[in-house]
């Protein structure tokens, strides 16, 4: 029979993920689809990376067998939702986070039971995925994807700027709740004891989030991904659901093995909420974030620049010089497919100078319209919302070419 704990955590976690989710514009998530780099990394730092640092840390420090198997199950169990509630408090690439989740979801079902075949095989010659609550793990799944699928259809479906807006502070308060929620369910195992381990245990435990989130700037940097990109993959891999790994030691252990085996998970959630908390800071203030670093700590946190940074942009029309001849003309679409540049060259008939001839402005947006937010951008300038240009068209035209905008 399915306890009230379970529907209470479900229902959570179905508007967590649902309001994340419908937080995104579809034709954002369709690009993050086609970005294979930044998924693929994913991917390899979930399920390759992280279990990997565990089984290392678990061989180095001869951690205890309760110990070692639970910390095997925690770097093997990707955070999901959580980690796109993290993203968009701390304005990561939120499309990218929710990319992630249902990729990883579905990918964890197959590759999750076999890291833990492997590496607790060789770790301690033990079986863990008969342990497994694989019930618990599709009930997820199901929850997962069609928060997910729902999130989506309703964003594509409203078109609406403000409903991405207070989607998002939907799926925040039900991450706020879930968190709360989980804290006072752990704390009802009064046998626990998170302080009283040896050195080896709080220093293995912290390791493989600290290796795991370096190693994942490392590795996002080399492949030149940009930088919410690279926070947002840094926040998957270290992220863990430590609530299968408590799952899995109620299973398991029993007396003295099961309040070590339980403390692993609730150090592990601590340590990666503060560590993660201190990266993502430090991010925002490197601008590797889409908040820009003026701003406070507060409107960073309260502010979706994922959903401002796309209106803006979308609002914005493009000024372009049209010559008398067509044969002058050389127009094109730009990566979001959104606005036409147009760039031309136009001699004079009795000079080689440029002629100056009359602008007009033109947007051809090539989807539909969304309903304006209603809500300020604040803290970021016109050259943040465009990079690495003086203004939105300077990319539209080459260094050789002259134009005339009025």
């Amino acid at each position: 029979m399915v306890s009230f704990n379970e529907i209470a955590g479900n229902t959570l976690l179905f508007f967590l993920v649902f309001g994340m989710s419908a937080t995104v514009d579809i034709h954002m998530l369709v690009a993050q689809l086609k970005n294979t780099k930044a998924i693929s990394m994913g991917v390899f730092l979930q399920f390759f990376i992280l279990p990997l640092c565990g089984f290392l840390v678990v061989k180095f420090f001869e951690l205890e067998q309760s110990v070692g198997i639970t910390l095997l199950v925690v770097t093997s169990s990707p955070g999901g939702s959580y980690s796109n509630w993290w993203c968009s408090i701390f304005n990561a690439d939120l499309a990218l986070s929710v990319t992630m989740t249902a990729i990883s979801t579905l990918l964890s079902v197959i590759l999750m039971p076999l890291n833990l075949l492997f590496y607790c095989k060789y770790a301690y010659e033990a079986d863990v995925v008969q342990s497994l609550d694989f019930n618990s793990l599709f009930v997820a799944l199901t929850v997962v994807i069609s928060a997910i699928g729902l999130g989506l259809a309703a964003s594509a479906k409203v078109h609406s700027y403000r409903f991405n807006i207070l989607s998002n502070r939907l799926g925040s308060y039900a991450g706020v709740s879930l968190v709360a929620y989980s804290a006072l369910m752990s704390n009802t195992s009064g046998e626990t004891q998170i302080w009283e381990h040896s050195w080896q245990f709080y220093v293995g435990v912290m390791l493989p989030c600290l290796v795991g989130l370096f190693m994942s700037n490392i590795l996002t940097s080399f492949l030149s991904l940009k930088k919410p990109e690279r926070v947002t993959l840094s926040v998957e891999c270290c992220y863990q659901n430590v609530g299968i790994a408590t799952s899995v030691a109620l299973t398991m252990f029993k007396g003295d093995e099961l309040s070590q085996a339980m403390a692993v998970p609730l150090y592990y959630g601590l340590i990666e909420a503060i560590i993660l908390g201190i990266y993502c800071i430090l991010a925002w203030k490197a601008n590797w974030t889409k908040a820009p670093k003026n701003v406070s700590f507060w409107t960073m946190v309260a502010t979706s620049y994922e959903v401002l940074l796309a209106e803006h942009a979308d609002l914005k029309a493009i000024e372009v010089s049209l010559p008398s001849h067509q044969q002058d003309v050389n127009e094109k679409v730009n990566r979001a497919g959104d606005t036409i540049y147009v760039k031309y060259n136009v001699e004079d008939d009795e000079e080689e100078d440029f002629q100056m001839v009359n602008c007009m402005c033109i947007d051809l947006p090539s989807h539909q319209t969304k309903v304006a937010s209603g809500y300020q951008l604040p803290g970021v300038s016109e050259s943040e919302v465009y990079p690495g240009a003086s203004s939105p068209w300077t990319e539209c035209f080459s260094p050789t070419t002259t134009t005339t905008m009025q």
